[in-house]
């Protein structure tokens, strides 16, 4: 048997009043009697009652859902950073539908078109790594599409940012290494064009040379897909183990990175810290109960998704076209552990 959803019609037949009277009396209108509108309530309750969505959208002209674009829910970085956006949207009273490029362009795009045709009321995003014309995004917005960038920013978007201090949590970590006596400290970074890999390797350079090291390009790898791609890992760092002066250390600039190192190590027997040192960004819950544990740098990604979510709702809100935006950069958290003392 076909599920059937409770009508404003069926409330009406069983209570004998109109079908404006009982959708005055849901909508808490001054011209029903708080008596009827209570009668009318219980009964949608007793019934399960839930007003048509698509039906709410026309009249609202607005959809109550926000879009989400983002890599991967597997990667431990935008899974807390959906439990903020969803904690801020159900409270309001937005549902959430999200989707995943898995670093690819050709998804990201398709992603934002579904999501436009399903008449969002405005969307999060996080572009992907293969993703270097934003055209797809300006265009949207231009029409009047509300976006909110987080962690990943485009930068041709007039709209509110939420990100992290990559510089100052790379320029940490690096510093931590060197506290530590390692010498050769490689970097093994995300897509060399995004924003976060492009400051997180200020970041690491600028550490150096506080410390006296000169820059050495030949120690810096990047890794197209974030990590999601063990091989394209594993070539990145078989070239820097083979190195004529190899790396003692090494700061993994993303959270799959640096996961993806302690398996390369582990499946060569590379000790860490031992033979090789190791800090990374990651907000892996388990980081801390690994042999050895991982030092990591840790964001905040809850809390951005909330702020994020926050922005976006207020555009969506807004009854008047915006004129300032917020650029919020949060802080890094260093966890110090393990992998990254000799």
């Amino acid at each position: 048997m076909k599920y059937e959803a409770a009508k404003l019609k069926d409330i009406s037949k069983a209570l004998g009043l109109s079908i404006s009277t009982i959708s005055r009396a849901l909508n808490d209108s001054y011209e029903i009697s708080e008596k009827t509108k209570k009668k009318v309530r219980e009964y949608a309750r007793e019934i399960n009652y839930r007003p048509n969505p698509v039906a709410v959208s026309l009249r609202d002209k607005r959809s109550r859902s926000i879009g989400v674009i983002i890599a991967e829910i597997a990667n431990s970085f935008f899974s807390q950073m959906i439990n903020g956006v969803d904690s801020v949207a159900h409270n309001r009273g937005y549902n959430v539908i999200i989707t995943q490029t898995h670093e690819s362009y050709h998804r990201e795009l398709s992603n934002l078109n579904f999501l436009a045709s399903s008449s969002v009321d405005g969307c999060l995003i996080s572009v992907s790594t293969e993703t270097e014309n934003f055209d797809h995004i300006i265009h949207l917005h231009e029409k009047g599409l509300p976006f909110v960038c987080f962690d990943r920013i485009v930068e041709g978007i007039k709209t509110h940012k939420v990100s992290f201090d990559n510089f100052r949590g790379a320029y940490e970590a690096t510093n931590e290494l060197l506290k530590n006596r390692y010498k050769r400290i490689a970097m093994l970074g995300n897509a060399s064009h995004l924003s976060i890999t492009q400051e997180r390797l200020e970041g690491y350079k600028n550490a150096l040379e506080d410390a006296g090291i000169l820059f050495d390009q030949s120690m810096v790898r990047y890794c197209l897909h974030g990590g999601m791609i063990y091989d394209e890992v594993k070539k990145a760092v078989d070239e820097l183990m083979h190195l004529r002066k190899k790396p003692d250390a090494l700061f993994t600039a993303s959270d799959k990175l640096t996961t993806n190192i302690i398996r390369y190590c582990n499946n060569r027997k590379i000790r860490i810290p031992e033979k090789l040192g190791l800090i990374g960004f990651s907000n892996l819950d388990i980081a801390d109960l690994l042999t050895p544990s991982i030092s990591v740098i840790r964001q905040p990604a809850f809390e951005m998704g909330r702020s994020a979510a926050e922005l976006l709702i207020k555009l969506i809100e807004s009854k008047h076209p915006p004129v300032d935006f917020e650029n919020k950069v949060f802080p890094p958290e260093m966890l110090i552990r393990q992998s990254s003392g000799l």
